[in-house]
C-alpha cells in the first residue's frame, strides 16, 4: 500500500458521504459533456469513467474491510482501474445515466455509513490484518473526488 492517508476529527462515514455528494454535484453537470475525454496526468477521464472509478473504489475497499473484519485475507485487486478507457466510458452521459449514478452511489454511501457507524473508535483506529486502519481507509476513499474533479464542472 501507499503512504497512509492523513485523518482528522471528522467522522469517517461523513468523509465518504461528503465525497459522494461532491461527485454527484459535479455529475449533475455532465450531461453537457462534449464527448472528448479529459486528460489528467497520464490518464484520460470521461463522466462514465469517473463514476465507474468511484463506485469500483468504494466496492473494492468495502470488500477489503469486510474480509479483514472477518479475519480473512482480502481478495487481490484485479481492477484495470484508470489504466483503461472502455467503450462504455466513451458513451454520452445522459440524464438517465446521472440518475443511475445517483442511485448507485447513494446506496454505496448508505452501506459505508452503516458499516463505519457500527464500528467503535477503537475498531476504526485498529488495523485488522494487513493494511491501513479502517479510519484511514475511509479517509483514503475521500480522495476519490479526484476522478470527478478530473472531468470537472461542465455547467459553464
Amino acid at each position: 500500500m501507499t503512504d497512509a492517508p492523513l485523518t482528522d476529527d471528522r467522522e469517517p462515514a461523513r468523509v465518504v458521504t461528503e465525497m459522494i455528494d461532491h461527485v454527484l454535484r459535479l455529475a449533475a453537470t455532465w450531461t453537457a459533456w462534449d464527448g472528448r475525454p479529459v486528460p489528467s496526468e497520464d490518464r484520460i477521464y470521461t463522466p462514465h469513467k469517473a463514476i465507474r472509478r468511484v463506485a469500483d473504489h468504494l466496492v473494492d475497499h468495502l470488500a477489503e474491510i469486510e474480509d479483514r473484519l472477518a479475519g480473512r485475507a482480502p481478495l487481490p485487486d484485479h481492477w484495470h482501474a484508470s489504466m483503461i478507457t472502455t467503450a462504455a466510458d466513451l458513451a454520452p452521459f445522459t440524464e438517465q445515466d446521472h440518475d443511475e449514478a445517483r442511485s448507485r452511489l447513494t446506496r454505496l454511501a448508505r452501506i459505508w455509513t452503516a458499516r463505519l457507524e457500527a464500528l467503535t473508535p477503537e475498531q476504526l483506529d485498529h488495523s485488522p490484518g494487513d493494511g491501513w486502519t479502517l479510519r484511514q481507509v475511509a479517509f483514503h476513499l475521500g480522495g476519490s473526488v479526484y476522478y470527478a474533479d478530473a472531468v470537472g464542472d461542465l455547467s459553464g
